[in-house]
């Protein structure tokens, strides 16, 4: 007994008749006579009688029909199932966020991940742009936020999710905007000139022609901000850290030094159509 012959003998009993059931299940006549013939020697009952206006169930027919529609829907479920298990997201989701990515942003995607794909499990690791980079590249991370001053690799599929600028700050009366001589002479803090701050200190540098003394470098922007603002130099903070540190009173900025500065989202090009990343890569905006 097939599945295909208890289609045929629903959509006979259905349309009451051999004609109407061909048309609904786009087979020829004969095909369905046939099936029916079949599956009546298979259960060694008669399941119709022919009467003027087509086909009627017999009275083991109407016993059996209801049965069969039941089998129907357990088959019609069975491949539902498969499609929901075939969709489902699971196992470990492992992303890398570098420190100037916008901790709200990552935080609603986080929760639109969690909320769509409950089995999936996440990971976060904090580290630098580099680090992110290379985590994805060896395999250790499956996606990260980074921004561009990161050294990208071609093999890496990018999503551009936000930008910011790079702000010169002291605290309030340390220093005057355009004096580059006297900034000059003064400390300035900053990481290393592979990140967005530090690329961004050397352009100002280039810029109006100077090269401090004295250079404390720093890895964290935090730190950054507690030494401008208690006087030791002056520094380089990312826009919405400067801004808010201005608001506070902590620094006042100085100027512009680098205006865009791009955060993406990499993954490796790879594996662009993993279940894990295709979520990921949806819940960024959506």
């Amino acid at each position: 007994m097939e599945i295909y012959q208890l289609k045929t003998f629903v959509a006979v009993a259905s349309k009451g008749s051999v004609t109407r059931a061909a048309e609904a299940l786009h087979l020829s006549q004969p095909a369905v006579s046939a099936h029916v013939k079949v599956l009546e020697e298979t259960l060694g009952v008669a399941l119709f009688t022919r009467v003027p206006a087509g086909m009627k169930l017999t009275g083991e027919g109407e016993q059996l029909i209801a049965k069969a529609e039941k089998i129907l829907d357990a088959h019609q479920e069975l491949f539902e199932e498969a499609n929901r298990i075939k969709k489902r997201v699971n196992g470990r989701l492992r992303l890398g966020v570098c420190a100037n990515t916008d901790a709200k942003f990552v935080g609603e995607m986080l929760q639109r991940l969690s909320r769509r794909w409950p089995e999936l499990e996440l990971s976060i690791k904090q580290g630098d742009s580099t680090d992110v980079v290379d985590g994805i590249l060896k395999g250790s991370l499956d996606g990260g936020f980074f921004n561009d001053a990161a050294r990208v690799k071609p093999e890496l599929s990018l999503t551009e999710v936000s930008r910011f600028g790079i702000y010169l700050v002291a605290c309030p009366g340390l220093a005057r905007r355009g004096d580059w001589k006297a900034l000059e002479a003064l400390p300035w803090v900053c990481p290393n000139s592979d990140t967005c701050c530090g690329r961004a200190a050397e352009a100002l540098f280039q810029r109006h022609g100077i090269r401090p003394k004295r250079i404390i470098s720093v890895d964290r922007e935090f730190v950054t901000r507690t030494l401008v603002a208690a006087g030791v130099g002056v520094g380089l903070l990312h826009e919405y850290t400067a801004t808010e540190a201005q608001r506070n009173g902590e620094v006042e900025i100085l100027e512009e030094a680098l205006s865009t500065v791009q955060v993406q989202f990499g993954r490796l090009s790879s594996r662009d159509a993993d279940p894990k990343i295709v979520a990921a890569v949806a819940a960024l905006t959506q």
